[in-house]
């Protein structure tokens, strides 16, 4: 077989976009993929200690902080650790600005800044119900990669006090903060390399616009039916939605199952 080694993005793809379940046809299709010897890759957003759920279906291989942190089995492939001086000059601003920051080091810990749009915003990106927990010297850690919580023009002020910084949206409300681009599709190169395989051998799946340089990077890249209409253009075949079976009639449909 031509293919590989397949990605798949997590919230919306793997998972119901409805309500964050995983179909047990996906999870047949998972495993089904793994006995072919064929690697599966998640591509996530989420920290790994989010993804306890992912690795119960068999994946070893994570992708995680979009795109920062990435690790196989207990090998680190990839990691990008921001200045601990930056990551605490950002929280002193956001303190006084009164924005939510969200730390990403393994797992997923916040500033003290809470509102009912921060929640809402957690709960569409990482399905989550409540508050990370709070950790007022993140600072201390190594942290992989930076979110902040702000609309246009909030992050202006960033923008001025921050020149060496870049502020990556991917989401109405939430804002990569960088020193250094993080992306998955970077990260799949990494991936790649490890394995020692091609970007035309692997597939990927995703939902959201920050899956768009990782269906771009590969042989075939595939939008499911509920992404965004910039997700679908891009992409080699759109399926059904994540509630309805897609991944495993895009598999079939690519002769893997």
């Amino acid at each position: 077989m031509k293919h590989k080694i397949v990605f798949f993005d997590v919230d919306g793809t793997i998972t119901n976009y409805k309500d964050g379940t995983i179909a047990k046809s996906t999870k047949a299709a998972i495993r089904k993929l793994l006995d072919m010897g064929i690697q599966v890759v998640a591509a996530t957003g989420r920290p790994l200690s989010m993804c306890d759920e992912i690795a119960k279906l068999g994946i070893n291989t994570f992708i995680t902080a979009n795109g920062a942190y990435v690790k196989h089995n207990d090998i680190v492939i990839h990691k990008i650790v921001l200045n601990h001086e930056i990551v605490r000059a950002v929280m002193d601003y956001a303190s006084t600005e009164k924005n939510a920051l969200t730390f990403y080091s393994e797992k997923l810990q916040m500033n003290n800044i809470k509102h009912p749009m921060i929640l809402k915003a957690l709960n569409e990106t990482l399905s989550l119900e409540e508050y990370p927990p709070e950790n007022l010297a993140a600072y201390e850690e190594d942290t992989y990669l930076m979110c902040i919580f702000a609309n246009e023009d909030m992050i202006h002020k960033y923008k001025i006090r921050f020149p060496q910084l870049t502020f990556k949206r991917w989401h109405p409300f939430i804002l990569n903060v960088l020193e250094e681009d993080v992306s998955k599709s970077k990260a799949i190169i990494k991936v790649l390399e490890y394995f020692g395989l091609d970007k035309s051998e692997a597939v990927a799946f995703g939902d959201g616009e920050n899956d768009m340089d990782m269906l771009e990077m590969v042989d075939v890249g595939i939008a499911m039916g509920n992404a965004g209409e910039k997700l679908k253009s891009i992409a080699n075949f759109v399926t059904k939605e994540s509630s309805e079976d897609g991944i495993t009639i895009a598999l079939k449909k690519y002769g893997f199952i």
